[in-house]
């Protein structure tokens, strides 16, 4: 196969990625809901009205949910993966349960995928929950980045739930990973 030229990735994403309760893994109503929300900024500081953000994470016992039907949320089958878009002020939200870790002394997280007009391709990243200090200074990817980039990775608790801001690029860009396996396969 060879390589392709580049396109971006948006600003169409109103025309086939959205669907009824994308946003909602469980119903915001569910007894253990939490909300897992922030903004989405480009390089300036300025929100991105039009971003779209996914999510995929364990449930609270840290098992990875193998259950289809994740564009049909029937209220009850919690499969683990989400979907929301940004409002003109670049917020973004999720109902949904705190992830477990997926092995012990791991923290839990939540995988992210970003979509934005203007990328190439979507970003990866990861939004640690902040509660277990001695698992986060521990986490392998964690202890991969520069001690100063570290707290984009991590949300930060309020009471109903979780902030995880993402900034694109510029002061306080958040930490993105790249997965070669996943690029190369379409070289």
């Amino acid at each position: 196969m060879s390589a392709v030229p580049g396109q971006t990735v948006g600003p169409f994403f109103h025309l086939g990625l959205a669907y009824d309760g994308m946003n909602e893994l469980v119903p915001p109503g569910h007894p253990k809901a939490i909300r897992l929300h922030g903004h989405v900024y480009d390089g300036s500081g300025a929100p991105v009205p039009d971003a779209v953000l996914e999510i995929w994470q364990a449930d609270p016992q840290g098992h990875i949910p193998r259950r289809p039907g994740s564009l049909r949320r029937d209220g009850w089958t919690f499969t683990g993966w989400g979907r929301a878009a940004t409002g003109p002020d670049g917020h973004y939200q999720f109902a949904t349960l705190e992830p477990g870790a997926t092995d012990t002394g791991r923290p839990p997280f939540f995988a992210v995928t970003v979509f934005a007009r203007g990328l190439l391709d979507r970003l990866f990243t990861r939004a640690y929950l902040p509660d277990d200090e001695a698992a986060l200074a521990t986490e392998p990817l964690l202890t991969a980045v520069d001690p100063a980039r570290r707290p984009t990775l991590i949300t930060t608790r309020e009471p109903d739930g979780l902030i995880f801001d993402v900034h694109l690029q510029g002061p306080g860009e958040t930490v993105f990973l790249t997965y070669p396996r996943l690029r190369d396969a379409w070289s």
